[in-house]
């Protein structure tokens, strides 16, 4: 009886280097169905901004950011939703010659350049709009109210919770992988050069 109460409660995490799993059950491995879910909503939402504005994911994604800040830089970009800041570069190039934003030189750091929604960007973003919390609607219609909130603040909370898993990883790495680690903690060529 016992040993039935232990499988309900979920099984003891085993010791580090004794009966590591062989595989993944990717029928409970959450950061699969999180890198599946994101990319096949993105996959789709870019199709269909494509095929009706001529934009990509990418640029939708500035775009919302530019709506909500007014003005913001790659880096800051690149910051909040993890884009990387050379992409987040070349999407501020390409929107910004399509008339979407203007760039200048930010006041307290003349190095920095800072976009600005223009108001024909202001427009695009007002159009796909629509289209995107149409997206939402109906991925979370599966769920009741009470759920989308639960589920926002579990979102939330992992969210929060991903410095952690780099620490928690970069221990993994050290203990196990002691060279491994020794190599990435020297500086590479360019690092630093942004």
């Amino acid at each position: 009886m016992a040993t039935g109460a232990r499988a309900k409660a979920g099984p003891a995490a085993p010791p580090p280097d004794e009966a590591a799993p062989t595989n993944v059950d990717l029928e409970r491995y959450v950061p699969a169905f999180l890198t599946w879910i994101a990319n096949k909503l993105s996959r789709g939402a870019s199709q269909h901004y494509l095929n009706v504005f001529d934009v990509g994911i990418e640029t939708w994604r500035c775009l919302v950011l530019l709506a909500i800040h007014g003005s913001i830089s790659a880096q800051q970009v690149s910051r909040i939703i993890g884009m990387d800041k050379a992409s987040v570069s070349r999407c501020f190039k390409s929107m910004q010659a399509k008339g979407l934003i203007a760039m200048s030189l930010d006041a307290d750091d003349g190095r920095l350049r800072i976009a600005t929604l223009t108001k024909k960007g202001r427009t695009l973003h007002d159009q796909i709009l629509g289209i995107a919390l149409e997206r939402e609607r109906a991925f979370l219609s599966v769920l009741d109210a009470g759920e989308v909130e639960t589920l926002i603040g579990l979102l939330k909370r992992l969210h929060e919770n991903l410095p952690a898993v780099e620490t928690a990883t970069a221990r993994y790495v050290g203990q196990r992988f002691p060279n491994a680690a020794r190599r990435r903690t020297r500086p590479e060529a360019g690092d630093g050069d942004e």
